[in-house]
């Protein structure tokens, strides 16, 4: 009986570090915090460029900026496995470690007494009722500028898999669309001179995901919690980099992400929704409207469905709101 309360124990102890992972863009946050707890004059604190945050000052070195932090997966050889926020130094002050391992060192605790630290600390309502998965976004009072993205599903290809993967934040989709994983494909896709085989090969080879929420399967009725979030798709733009600067300027919607569509002649423009005000079809409907008054743009009609399916490219360009940027 011992043995297997240990083994239970153990894997309640893994999944709520999962949760941790998860709430916090993979512990960069948990480094954030920390780090503003021991120099709370510094306005940033640290900054994440793709998946690496550069140098930070470190605590344990008398402020020097020699600790490095960036994101890295935790089994290299599987493009899906988990990811999370290590860290080195430069001048060897602290023993290399992941996120966790750092916050040992600054509260003196392991196990699940630090988890449960870091829970209270970090505001992130792991085990209540009415957490995280109730709200699209949760601000912690006790981090200035502290944010966290609304989870949505990623699922592989081909389109026909209508089982997601994982659950992406913004940050995560911002880090793929940069990234070199879609790159190849994306170059493949626009020398293609024939639409049926462009749509064939986009159908077949390009990951997606379902950015208005989380879902057990790729359909409005299999729903688990709308992200707050819609994305519009404008296709075969005359004027793309005009509509891009406009977007990014618009007084009543600020841009969440924005990145070309595989194809390189649209747009996926994503923002913020309030579905507890107005369904989310008729939300689409009216920014439709306000987009073509304004713009003169045709909105994709497909984003009227919450489990509409967004392919992921490569997009070197692509904009994400500073504010996921920022820790």
């Amino acid at each position: 009986m011992e043995r297997v309360d240990n083994v239970g124990t153990r894997r309640a102890t893994s999944d709520f570090k999962n949760d941790v992972l998860h709430r916090t863009n993979y512990g960069t946050s948990i480094y954030s915090h920390i780090l503003r707890e021991c120099f709370p004059d510094d306005e940033v604190v640290m900054n994440i460029s793709g998946r690496d945050c550069g140098l930070c000052r470190n605590p344990f070195a008398s402020g020097e900026p020699t600790l490095h932090v960036w994101i890295e997966k935790s089994n290299p050889d599987n493009v899906l496995s988990e990811e999370i926020a290590r860290h080195t130094t430069t001048d060897h002050s602290i023993p290399d470690g992941d996120a966790f391992d750092f916050a040992e060192l600054h509260y003196h605790q392991s196990g699940a007494d630090l988890l449960a630290t870091l829970n209270r600390e970090l505001n992130l309502r792991i085990g209540e009722k009415s957490g995280w998965y109730n709200k699209s976004t949760i601000v912690n009072p006790l981090v200035p500028n502290f944010v966290n993205s609304p989870f949505f599903s990623f699922f592989s290809s081909p389109i026909t898999n209508t089982k997601p993967s994982k659950n992406f934040t913004l940050l995560d989709a911002y880090n793929y669309i940069i990234g070199d994983t879609a790159k190849e494909r994306t170059l493949k896709l626009r020398s293609f001179a024939d639409a049926k085989q462009s749509r064939m090969f986009k159908a077949a080879n390009f990951d997606y995901c379902t950015f208005s929420g989380t879902f057990t399967s790729r359909s409005d009725k299999a729903l688990i919690q709308h992200s707050g979030l819609l994305c519009i798709d404008f296709d075969h733009l005359q004027n793309l980099d005009s509509l891009r600067s406009q977007l990014l300027q618009d007084e009543y919607f600020d841009t969440q992400l924005l990145f070309r569509s595989p194809s390189g002649d649209g747009l996926k423009w994503v923002v913020e929704i309030d579905i507890s005000q107005v369904p989310h079809v008729d939300y689409f409907r009216a920014m439709a409207n306000y987009l073509f008054k304004t713009y003169g743009v045709e909105a994709d009609k497909s984003g009227k469905d919450i489990s509409r399916a967004c392919f992921l490219p490569h997009d070197s360009q692509c904009f994400i709101n500073p504010k996921f940027l920022s820790l």
